[in-house]
């Protein structure tokens, strides 16, 4: 499966790499470009997963805040209830498309 900006592929990796929480799909860290995600200020903590990093997304000079986040420490009890350690996976949303 591939994360998507215009032409430009942010992560790539297998499906069953992948893990889907709440409709959305978790890349496994190895998989994104690293060097096009750049750490937001934005807080925020779910209560079941854990405190959130959020990312923006940063293609060709268009900035897209927060549209990309991940789990660094997730509770103990979320990795228990997705049956997979999901720490550093990232998501995305919005003008990020995924596809297989």
């Amino acid at each position: 499966m591939k994360a998507v900006v215009g032409d430009t592929v942010i992560a790539e990796a297998p499906k069953e790499d992948l893990i889907s929480i709440e409709g959305n799909w978790y890349f496994p860290p190895s998989s994104v470009k690293g060097e096009l995600l750049e750490k937001s200020p934005t807080p925020y903590t779910c209560p079941w997963k854990g405190e959130c990093q959020y990312f923006t997304v940063d293609v060709d000079g268009q900035r897209l805040q927060d549209r990309a986040w991940s789990y660094p420490h997730p509770y103990d009890s979320g990795i228990q209830r997705v049956g997979k350690d999901f720490s550093d996976y990232v998501a995305f949303w919005k003008e990020v498309r995924v596809t297989d």
